[in-house]
Order: C-alpha cells, then structure tokens, then sequence
C-alpha cells in the first residue's frame, strides 16, 4: 500500500470518547506520596521499582507498567518518605509539594451507620483523628474533617463493607438523613 505523505491522524482523546459513549475515563492510579503529576510522572518514573522495596508499610506495589501504586486496602502510609528518598528519577519529589497528596477519605453509601448499623472501624483507624461520629438519638454518622484527613488511607482497610475510598481533594462530608 502506498503512503499519501501525509501525517497520521491523531489519536482520538479517550476522554472525549468515553463522554460520547456515555463512559467516564479511567481515573489516574493513586501514586505514592509526592508524586509529580501523572503525566510528568510517567515520564520520569522508570519502573525501577526502588520506592516499592523500601516502603517499610508495604503500601505501594507495582501496578501498570510495573510503576508503582498506593494501595490503601493495604495499610496505611505513614509519609516517612522512604519511597521519595529512593526515587533516583525524581518522579517523587518532596521538593515540588508542601503536601504529600491532595488524596482525602470518602464514606459511600454501603457504610454501615447509614444503613442503622453500629460501626466506627474507621474512626478507631485513624491515626489523625480526622473522622468523628457526632452523638445523635439515631446510629451516629460519620463525618471527616478534610483539614485533618491526610489521606493516609489507614481507614479504608479496615472498613468492614469498603465504604471508605480516597479520592483526590474529596471535601464530602456524609450527609445526616431525616
């Protein structure tokens, strides 16, 4: 076949795409503490997988591509910033962000108090003291202070319905019902 000389044609944007087809595009992955954002990630980070190894919570593991992801069903993050220090690409930087991450805890709709059952793994869970279950007549809910919410993750694991999810810069509070 011969070639017209012509440029190929550029890739279609999935996200347009997926609005046509009534799909939303894939959220970035949750990458680890002080990450640059995703596309200057990608292209720095080299999948070695040295931050993986030296992740003394055992939070971040190797996800597409073999670069690294944080998994907060595993544990919490503690932000000592083994994974930063053994970043030689410098795709995780402390220097680029006063915060770790903009990741904050989100409560969904499958949480047990809002569903009139007793729990408050979550609370019990977090080391900042972020989520409180204000007292009620009714099963209290819970609700997170996104000022004090690091998004450590340490309450998604032990939510026992995964009701408890990050998400970056979530501000959602779960409403009280009537």
């Amino acid at each position: 076949m011969a070639s017209s000389g012509s440029p190929n044609p550029p890739n279609p944007d999935p996200s347009r795409r997926a609005l046509l087809f009534g799909r939303r595009a894939a959220a970035a992955p949750m990458r680890p503490p002080w990450a640059l954002p995703e596309d200057v990630f990608l292209d720095a980070c080299t999948a070695c997988g040295a931050c993986v190894d030296r992740c003394p919570e055992r939070v971040i593991v190797r996800g597409a591509g073999g670069r690294p992801v944080f998994d907060p069903r595993l544990g919490e993050c503690t932000f000592c910033g083994e994974c930063e220090d053994a970043c030689t690409p410098r795709a995780l930087d402390r220097s680029a962000s006063e915060q770790p991450w903009t990741l904050k805890a989100l409560i969904g709709d499958r949480c047990l108090p809002r569903n009139g059952v007793v729990c408050s793994s979550c609370r019990d869970a977090c080391p900042e003291r972020a989520i409180a279950f204000p007292v009620t007549s009714r099963v209290p809910l819970p609700s997170i202070d996104s000022a004090r919410c690091t998004g450590c993750g340490a309450c998604v694991g032990v939510c026992p319905t995964q009701a408890v999810a990050l998400s970056p810069l979530a501000t959602q509070k779960v409403p009280e019902t009537a």
